[in-house]
């Protein structure tokens, strides 16, 4: 059985908001600017599947600024499934990569899982 999976890497800056100081506009332009940016990554795979979520930037985040810094773009992806981020049938995975200086983007890949039985299945393998 072939599974469906997408990939894009998206031009955006994933930073660290759980320490950034700044005016609400900004934040509020970047957030809405992240979950539009999960409309560009095209046809889905159906559910379930696992979502990679994947930083290139030249310095990395810690594992906690990381999943805060990618919440926009995760609620952008549930969204185009129809359904919120703490759904079962979407797993998430986070993941950072060295860029090189000035080089900024967000990897986004989503493989379809098969089954839900599949998808139990997979979890306990981690």
């Amino acid at each position: 059985m072939s599974r469906a999976v997408r990939m894009a890497i998206l031009p955006l800056r994933i930073v660290s908001v759980s320490n950034l100081r700044e005016c609400w506009r900004a934040r509020a332009r970047r957030t809405k600017a992240h979950r539009a940016a999960a409309a560009a990554i095209g046809p889905l795979p159906a559910l379930p599947v696992v979502v990679s979520l994947s930083r290139i930037a030249p310095r990395q985040l810690d594992d906690d600024n990381l999943r805060t810094a990618f919440k926009a773009l995760r609620d952008g992806i549930a969204a185009r499934y129809g359904i919120p981020d703490n759904d079962k049938r979407i797993r998430w995975e986070y993941d950072q990569e060295r860029g090189k200086p000035k080089e900024y983007g967000a990897r986004v890949t989503i493989c379809e899982v098969g089954t839900p039985d599949m998808f139990e299945a997979s979890k306990g393998k981690r």
